[in-house]
């Protein structure tokens, strides 16, 4: 399992590669809650999500040989395009796997960045399944977007930022699909800070982790549209690592509507001023719809990417004010 020192070693690793996040105090949501809320502004990195931090920390560990035969992931969106900005700048080649259900807005811009695009079927498993095809056929060196100790111990180093900031952090409300950031992140705080809460926050459907928790093992479930499309995809019928670690460290799962998650990306714009995708707005939406169990303050959600089609994104704040 990744521990403490791997995260702490990421952190050194990649360091020139992204920057710290500010951790924001939220006015708004502190008011509702009754606690202090921040929000760890993630989207701000330069792919517009966390997903960088893992991908730069799998990257840099590769031996010369490993590059030169180039990477290849399976993506709902964000790993893919962090993977090949990172793979772009080590001068590594990278193909980036993705099912039919990624929005358009994200594929566009994982092509800008040189990468080879391959669209297959209609869930992350096929994605998956063409991936592992062309490491066997073409020598690919494979990054999976979670289960992966470098990826892992990367996303942590999101987890030590919060610590560094916020010592006497209570909650931490963090995006669960894989399990990648909610395991590293998880491990960071809890290695730090035993009595934290860390809560896990997804879509109603198709939240294959918290399926795979429920169930006692990694299960598949049907993929569905939703606003938090990076959410979506399965865990892996053979996962290595986030299902025992989420298991292991995970203190709840919130599931949300697309309602709920609409009204998160509305207060994300209205009130704080910041531009986020469904998945970024989980933690927010999750306050607002007063599923946090027994509040306990300083609460830390991050906003994990920014990554929305921004025609959508002027739907879903249309309906939220009423306006056309």
């Amino acid at each position: 399992m990744v521990d403490l020192e791997d995260i702490e070693r990421a952190r050194d690793r990649i360091g020139g590669c992204i920057f710290p996040t500010p951790l924001m105090p939220s006015r708004p949501l502190s008011e509702l809650c009754g606690v202090p809320v921040h929000l760890k502004f993630e989207h701000h990195q330069a792919t517009g999500s966390f997903k960088l931090r893992g991908a730069f920390n799998a990257l840099l560990q590769l031996t010369d040989e490993e590059r030169a035969r180039g990477v290849i992931a399976a993506s709902t969106g964000n790993h893919g395009r962090a993977l090949s900005f990172a793979a772009q700048a080590c001068g590594v080649k990278a193909t980036i796997c993705m099912s039919s259900l990624v929005p358009d807005n994200k594929i566009v811009e994982i092509r800008r960045l040189g990468a080879d695009v391959h669209i297959v079927g209609r869930s992350q498993d096929e994605a998956q399944e063409e991936a592992e095809r062309l490491v066997l056929s073409e020598g690919f060196n494979p990054i999976p977007p979670f289960d992966h100790p470098a990826v892992i111990a990367g996303q942590g180093t999101l987890g030590l930022e919060i610590i560094d900031a916020l010592p006497d952090v209570a909650t931490v409300l963090i995006q669960l699909s894989g399990g990648g950031l909610a395991s590293g992140v998880a491990r960071a705080i809890k290695s730090k800070r035993p009595e934290a809460r860390v809560i896990g926050v997804t879509m109603e459907r198709g939240a294959a982790m918290k399926a795979s928790l429920d169930a006692g093992h990694p299960i598949k479930v049907e993929e569905f549209e939703s606003l938090a499309d990076s959410l979506g995809g399965g865990i892996g019928l053979h996962n290595r690592l986030t299902f025992a670690m989420c298991g292991d460290l995970l203190d709840d799962v919130i599931l949300l509507s697309e309602a709920e998650i609409a009204a998160g990306i509305g207060h994300a714009y209205l009130q704080e001023r910041e531009i986020v995708e469904g998945a970024g707005a989980v933690g927010i939406a999750a306050l607002l719809a007063n599923k946090v169990s027994g509040l306990r303050g300083p609460i830390v959600t991050v906003l994990s990417g920014r990554n929305i089609d921004m025609q959508l994104h002027r739907r879903i704040i249309a309906d939220e004010t009423g306006h056309e």
